[in-house]
């Protein structure tokens, strides 16, 4: 057997462990699991779902950012510009034009579209920090926009959602099951589109921009546009994530266009891997429910009893956050997803080098007949 197929079935595994995955999440919703400090509720009360399809949106939104970050190199502090559109679009579109829910979900994808395409023309003029700068500025203006525009946007006080023109099946506590399920859509959907361009040749080109832009350009390629495009896609990503968080929460803040938010967005892609898609999936869940959870933490009995100097600084989640992520900083530089993969890596070669080894004692015995015959 050779060793390509050796390899072949486990081409398959990845494929084969994230349907079972996706089936799995699907059916939750209709089994009664408790994890107890970690979910608040069993699996089939509406709380738990709640909390599980905020952490599926905010996975899909860190998925979109991992594909600017890991796989074109892109700092941008202004991601959450696009997830803000998706969310306000969706809200404006349904209150303001009157239109049905779909329609609605697609003119919030092509507002994040077009918006995406204005200032990411403008921003691929540059790179590396000025890169940066030049999304936050956007950010910052978007951000100031929806503050002062109250009579479309709400200013303050945020946009809810019109339920007027939303089907009932996801409207209300009830129906949480189905609002669980349409975030596990849209996680998927984002998933396989970062896959489908990470594994394209317009991922190839972005990775090879990523790494020599001048070499691409040699080669009579335009690393601008490749950018862009991957922008743009990332851009209209982040948008459905959006979408998905307007129905999620019936409404939506400023913040969500903030660049506080693309911090917070950088920090799951950074905790969970970056460049890995799985670890951003993995970030984003994982600091959600840290979120969550460490605020009703912060608000218990057993922190409140503690002398001040433990007391103030445990019952800020801000600051338990800040710690974990200083701490993965320090001690897991690639995060999870990058330190399992370096693990993984590491027995693989271990394994090469003793068959290796077991091939180089081999090799003398099996010559050693034909010594003796020549001898003899």
């Amino acid at each position: 057997m050779t060793l390509r197929q050796a390899q072949g079935p486990r081409r398959f595994v990845p494929a084969i462990v994230g349907v079972v995955l996706v089936v799995f999440m699907a059916i939750l919703p209709m089994l009664n699991l408790s994890l107890p400090g970690i979910l608040p509720t069993p699996t089939y009360m509406p709380g738990t779902l709640a909390l599980l399809s905020l952490c599926m949106v905010f996975a899909a939104l860190a998925l979109s950012y991992n594909l600017l970050l890991g796989s074109s190199g892109m700092l941008s502090f202004g991601h959450a510009l696009y997830f803000g559109a998706g969310a306000y679009g969706l809200g404006i579109a349904l209150e303001h034009f009157g239109v049905p829910l779909w329609p609605g979900i697609f003119i919030a994808l092509l507002g994040g579209m077009v918006i995406a395409l204005a200032t990411g023309a403008v921003a691929m003029r540059v790179s590396g920090i000025p890169f940066a700068m030049v999304t936050l500025a956007f950010a910052q203006a978007g951000s100031v926009l929806v503050r002062r525009n109250s009579a479309v946007t709400g200013g303050e006080e945020g946009l809810s959602l019109d339920t007027d023109q939303v089907p009932d099946v996801l409207i209300g506590v009830v129906n949480t099951r189905n609002l669980y399920w349409f975030a596990l859509a849209v996680l998927v959907v984002v998933y396989l589109v970062t896959l489908w361009v990470d594994t394209s040749r317009l991922g190839h080109l972005v990775r090879a921009t990523r790494e020599n832009e001048q070499r691409v350009k040699v080669l009579g390629l335009r690393p601008y546009r490749v950018r862009l495009v991957v922008f743009v896609i990332a851009a209209v990503l982040a948008s459905l994530a959006g979408v998905a968080y307007m129905l999620l929460q019936s409404g939506t803040v400023p913040r969500s266009v903030s660049a506080d938010l693309t911090i917070t967005i950088l920090v799951m892609v950074v905790l969970g891997g970056v460049g890995f898609r799985w670890g951003a999936i993995v970030g984003g869940v994982l600091y959600t429910l840290l979120d969550q959870r460490l605020t009703v933490l912060a608000g218990s009995e057993a922190i409140a009893g503690l002398p001040d100097v433990l007391r103030i600084p445990l019952s800020e989640p801000l600051f338990l956050l800040g710690v974990l992520f200083i701490l993965v900083v320090m001690f897991l530089p690639g995060g999870i997803a990058g330190t399992i993969d370096a693990w993984a890596r590491r027995r693989r070669g271990e394994r090469a080098r003793v068959a290796l080894r077991g091939l180089d004692e081999a090799a003398p015995e099996a010559t050693a007949p034909n010594d003796l015959e020549v001898r003899v």
